[in-house]
């Protein structure tokens, strides 16, 4: 038998196992990918790999906290200054 699957130099996947998809931006809160990424991944290229990840941490941005109670009603939700 050979070891050659455990020897390949693929990109790791970005997931922290916090799966949870922002309503506004459809981007998931724990790796920052789109769902169609998501489900892609197995199936992408190293090359297509490099380029998600590479976008990654612009995405971050996008996902600014999410503000309850009063302050959020009163900002009108996500990230909104109030």
């Amino acid at each position: 038998m050979s070891d050659d699957v455990w020897k390949r130099q693929e990109i790791e996947s970005p997931c922290i196992k916090v799966c949870v998809i922002h309503p506004q931006s459809r981007l998931c809160t724990g790796c920052l990918r789109s769902i169609d990424e998501i489900t892609a991944w197995s199936r992408m290229s190293p090359e297509a790999r490099r380029m998600v990840m590479d976008a990654l941490p612009s995405r971050a941005r996008l996902l600014q906290q999410r503000r309850g109670g009063r302050a959020g009603r009163l900002a009108g939700g996500f990230g909104e200054a109030g």
